[in-house]
């Protein structure tokens, strides 16, 4: 076998890994034998759970940006490394039953640019390590501090790189009951954290030249086995940040008989947090648009009456669909209403 022959034959093997989590959106809602489940009440061990969890079956380190440019323009970047498993447990070989993928994006206010890599666990062509912290693929990094205070981003596609330092000014946020993310009226959870109180300082590149830029981040840690129901096809979710300081990060899970799971965390400048229950976070399409032939939500009413919320969320970019192996719209929002400010939003399902 060429090397040439190997390499493609590694990242088909990697694709198949995850294309099978694409089914019904992502095959979450499978169960698969042998893989520990999120037990309530369990707590974290940092800065090791930073690190990778190979007893659990999927997993990610999730980024998103609200930048604004030095030419006054809105912009979002996002980055992401996802790690699946075929077998709980952890193997240095290329035998390994490890398999990660990458997405990073760049977002402005006309046009949406996108990347993708694979790779198998074993070969470190991908990774991650709770201390020093770390998590790449290819040449793709997050890097910083143990506690995740500091980070340092860097991606590149066709179209577009950053290069990007955060700081974080406030502490990690524990979703759900301290950090066990329920997900569905039969149970299903995940263990789930973020850092939302990034400032963000660096630079992007798209072909309309490069750009230093600033604005602030939300880093979205979790992992599981089965943190969907089986019958739940897609979710919508959201990570607000308002111009009073208070934050809002709000899911709603689409089942396919039409009903609908809800949870979220009310976040405070402070860092203090009141979970939401199904059905106190509310959100409501408001305008559809066509992309590429796909109906997708791009304005939202999100409602949170016990904290005053009754806002309007609108994309800043519409047309902002990742196309990826199991594609997806993602971009950066912005919020008027009752409270004004910015976000993400990311949406699934909507094939």
């Amino acid at each position: 076998m060429s090397v040439k022959a190997g390499i493609i034959g590694l990242l088909l093997a990697a694709a198949v890994a995850f294309s099978a989590l694409a089914q019904g959106f992502a095959g979450l809602g499978q169960e698969v034998d042998g893989f520990k489940n999120p037990e309530r009440g369990t707590p974290f061990d940092f800065p090791a759970d930073h690190g990778p969890h190979p007893e659990y079956r999927i997993e990610w380190w999730y980024l998103t940006t609200n930048l604004r440019g030095a030419d006054g323009q809105d912009y979002g970047a996002q980055w992401t490394l996802f790690r699946s498993a075929r077998e709980p447990r952890s193997d240095d070989t290329w035998n390994s039953p490890q398999s990660w993928m990458g997405h990073a994006a760049i977002t402005t206010e006309t046009n949406h640019f996108s990347a993708e890599r694979f790779a198998r666990g074993g070969a470190g062509q991908a990774g991650a390590v709770g201390s020093p912290f770390e998590a790449w693929i290819d040449d793709w990094k997050m890097v910083g501090a143990d506690d995740l205070s500091d980070l340092q981003v860097t991606a590149r596609g066709q179209d577009f790189s950053y290069d990007l330092r955060l700081e974080a000014q406030g502490p990690l946020i524990f979703h759900g009951d301290r950090g066990f993310s329920v997900k569905s009226v039969e149970g299903q959870a995940s263990y789930y954290y973020s850092q939302p109180f990034y400032e963000v300082s660096g630079q992007i590149q798209t072909p309309e030249g490069a750009v230093e830029v600033t604005g602030n981040a939300w880093l979205d840690r979790e992992y599981s086995s089965q943190p969907l129901g089986r019958t739940q096809s897609g979710w919508d979710w959201f990570s607000l940040s308002f111009d009073d300081g208070n934050k809002l990060m709000g899911f709603l899970l689409r089942d396919t008989d039409g009903d609908t799971f809800t949870a979220g965390t009310w976040i405070t400048p402070e860092g203090e947090t009141t979970a939401l229950e199904n059905g106190q976070f509310q959100a409501r399409a408001l305008d559809i648009t066509d992309v590429d032939g796909r109906q997708v939500p791009t304005t939202w009413q999100v409602m949170l009456p016990s904290f005053g919320i009754d806002v309007t969320v609108e994309a800043v970019n519409t047309q902002a669909w990742m196309d990826v192996i199991f594609s997806y719209w993602e971009g950066p929002v912005r919020v008027s209403g009752s409270h004004s400010g910015i976000g993400y939003l990311e949406m699934t399902g909507y094939e």
